[in-house]
Formats: structure tokens, sequence, C-alpha cells
């Protein structure tokens, strides 16, 4: 009895320790300031029509390839179950360092339960918010926001692509403005660092000085002891003159 009331209360201590990291770490993430929250209720409608009409046509296409679109049209009123728990679960928000997407969505039988995915981007390693339109979308006011990545060798497959988001050039301007004002304190921290450390161009030291003062004052006795040998010159020349004057008299 003893010791299965101690494997009990064992248990019980491991899931309140599970419970509460799992707690702080939820408490962490939410309490990040969120700078700006994007909507998705507004494009509910928009978005599930044009899912259906994108899914309609291609279950057209394919019944007349295969015969396959049947089974597409007569899934099509799950997939706009599917399509509406989707939307109305997701989450789109920007915070001081990252931009966070969260959406649960179920899977495509719905009975078997559903998916959970949650994607935090890094503001360093975003290059740029896109947002697309294509021919189909513009007939039902649906936007898609494209996020990019850093780096030369990422594929565009690597980027974020979120549908249905009700104004997306405003959570573009967000992420822009959050950015901007990022690489400007980094760029201010940078010149106090470079202007707190000591100075790269130094001014010359002692020697250098000393060595600098010694070959200037040399160069000023070379040009005195010239001026002085050429005023000799003059004078040995004046009193050969006066001495040949005084001859020739």
């Amino acid at each position: 009895m003893g010791s299965r009331d101690e494997v009990v209360e064992i248990d019980s201590l491991e899931r309140g320790l599970l419970s509460s990291g799992a707690s702080q770490e939820e408490n962490g993430t939410e309490n990040e300031a969120v700078l700006y929250a994007a909507s998705f209720q507004d494009m509910e409608e928009n978005f599930v029509k044009y899912q259906t009409a994108q899914w309609v046509l291609y279950s057209l296409l394919l019944m007349l390839a295969w015969g396959i679109g049947l089974f597409m049209l007569l899934y099509l009123p799950v997939r706009r179950y599917i399509l509406r728990k989707d939307i109305r679960s997701r989450k789109l928000y920007l915070t001081q360092h990252a931009i966070v997407y969260k959406v649960t969505r179920p899977v495509p039988f719905p009975c078997f339960g559903v998916l959970k995915k949650e994607k935090h981007i890094v503001l360093p390693s975003v290059a740029d918010v896109v947002i697309e339109q294509g021919y189909l979308q513009s007939l039902f006011g649906v936007y898609s926001l494209r996020i990019e990545n850093l780096g030369v060798r990422k594929r565009p497959s690597d980027d974020v692509l979120i549908q249905g988001v009700t104004d997306p050039s405003a959570f573009r301007k967000a992420v822009v403005t959050q950015l901007s004002s990022m690489r400007t304190e980094a760029f201010s921290r940078q010149i106090s660092t470079i202007q707190e450390s000591p100075n790269l161009r130094m001014s010359p030291s002692k020697s250098t000085r000393h060595d600098c003062l010694g070959h200037s004052g040399d160069l000023l006795l070379l040009q005195k002891l010239e001026e002085v040998g050429s005023s000799v010159k003059k004078v040995q020349t004046l009193i050969e003159e006066q001495i040949c004057q005084t001859s020739e008299s």
C-alpha cells in the first residue's frame, strides 16, 4: 500500500511539474507584447467561396480525365466545413521580435481529430512581406500574404503563404515599420559602441612625436645654415667688388 501511495504521489508531482512548465512557456509567449493582430473574420465567406470554386473547377477537370472528380464533388460539404473551421482558428499577430501564425484545422476526415500548426518567424530573417492576388482571388476579393525569408539559397516554397487576411496592407505596414525601427536601433547601438570604444585613429605615440620634432628641427637648422652660407657669399662678393674698385682707382 505504501509503495502504491508513493507511486501516486510521484505521478501527481510529475504532472504538476509538467503542467507548470507548460503554463510558464505559454505565459512567456503570451506575455510578449502584441503590436498588431490581423483578422480573418470578415473574409470568411469570401475565402470559403473562393476555395469552393477552386475545388469545383479541379473536380470537373478530374471528372473529365479519370472520373475522380465525382468523389470530390461528393466530398464538397466536408471540405467547406473544414475550411470554416480552418479560417476561424487562424491567428496572425506581430510581436516585437517575431511574426506568429497559429492555426488548428481538422484532418481530411474530421472524425480523426485536428492538426495544429504554429509558426514563429523571427523578424531579422524577414526580407519582405508580399501581397498577392490571382485572377480567381480577385473575383472573390481574397488576398494572399507571402512572407519572404532572407538568404540566397532559400527556395520560394520555404516562404510562408497565408490566405484570407482582412487587411493585408495594414499588416505589411506594421511589419515594415517594426523592421525599420529595429534596424535603426541596431545602427544606433553600433554607433554608440564605436564612440565608447577607443578611437581607431589614435594620436601618434610619444616616440613618434619626438622623432617628428627632431626631424623638423634638423630641417630648420639646415635651412638656417643655408641662409648663413648665402649671406656669407653675398658679403664676399661685396668685399671683392670694393677691392676691385679701390685697385682701379
